[in-house]
This record gives structure tokens, sequence and C-alpha cells, in this order.
């Protein structure tokens, strides 16, 4: 098999993207650290979970919103649980599996830093694009992440993060009676 080498238009794409996503998230973890003491992937679970119907997901629907091992949700869920930012409970439909909850004091830590998150993820991303451009970056990024899922389909997906340890079966929401 003969190795595809990245063109020179690849290749300056490539390394402006590594650039601009180390920058980035740079950028965003250096704020969050400074306003929250903690860093990105612990603000995007309790934004997530501010998201969720009562404020708890299934631990695997977390992992799957946020693309990441379950493994490393457990490491966050467990600083995040001893901060009092988030609790577990069992899941009363899957004894397997456990619910983040999260908390009173969570819901005030996002709502003190998500001002100044967002600020940052604008000045550092949007305020440099069109609204043309806004809209090219996300076809572009949806159409990787598709890709890279399997298109959204069952097949091709048991390499995705939250899918590499065995996992349990189910949703997010208890079975209809």
């Amino acid at each position: 098999m003969t190795t595809r080498w990245l063109s020179p238009e690849e290749q300056r794409a490539w390394r402006a993207y590594l650039a601009a996503t180390h920058l980035l998230e740079d950028a965003i973890d250096r704020q969050l650290q400074q306003d929250a003491g903690m860093p990105h992937l612990f603000y995007s679970v309790l934004a997530n979970l501010s998201d969720a119907p009562d404020r708890r997901l299934r631990m695997t629907d977390l992992a799957e919103s946020l693309k990441i091992t379950r493994s490393r949700l457990t490491y966050a869920v467990n600083r995040l649980e001893r901060d009092g930012l988030v609790r577990r409970e069992d899941c009363r439909w899957d004894k397997r599996s456990s619910i983040a909850v999260l908390t009173e004091e969570g819901v005030a830590v996002l709502e003190r830093t998500a001002p100044g998150h967002v600020e940052t993820v604008r000045a550092t991303l949007f305020d440099r694009l069109t609204p043309e451009q806004v809209g090219q970056l996300e076809e572009i990024c949806t159409g990787i992440a598709r890709g890279l899922q399997g298109g959204g389909t069952e097949s091709g997906t048991e390499d995705v993060p939250w899918r590499r340890r065995s996992s349990c079966s189910g949703t997010s929401s208890p079975p209809p009676a």
C-alpha cells in the first residue's frame, strides 16, 4: 500500500487547523481556570448537565455528548462531585449505570462563569469570522464529526471514545411502561 501524502495545500490546512484548535483550547482553558478554577472539560460537563432535562444525564449518555471516554468522564465527575458541583445517583432502570446530576452549587458556578466563557469564545473565534464563515465552519465540523462517528449509523462506530470500554445498553430515560 502506498502512502497518500498530503498535498502542499492540505499540509497548510492541517497545520492551520492544529494551530487554531490548540490556541483556542488554550485560551478557553486559561479563562476557565482563572474564572472558575477548572479546565474546559469540567465546564463542559456542567454545561451539558444544565441543558439536560432535570439537569441530569446517565453517565454513558454524558460521555457520548462530550465525545470522551467514560473513564475520562468518571475522573471529571469525581472531581466535580468532590467540589459539590455534581452528584451521582443510581439509575433506576439500569442497575449498571449511574446518573450525573448538576447541583445548585454547580448551577451557581455556571451562572458566574458563563459570561466570561462566552466572551472568550466570541473574541477568540466568532469575532474573527464573517457570518458566511460561521456557516462554513459549522458545515465542515459537522461533516467531519459525522464521518468519524460513522454517519450516525451503528456500523463503524465501535471505536468512538464513549464506546471504548464495555458499555451497558439503554437510553437516558426509563423504558416505556
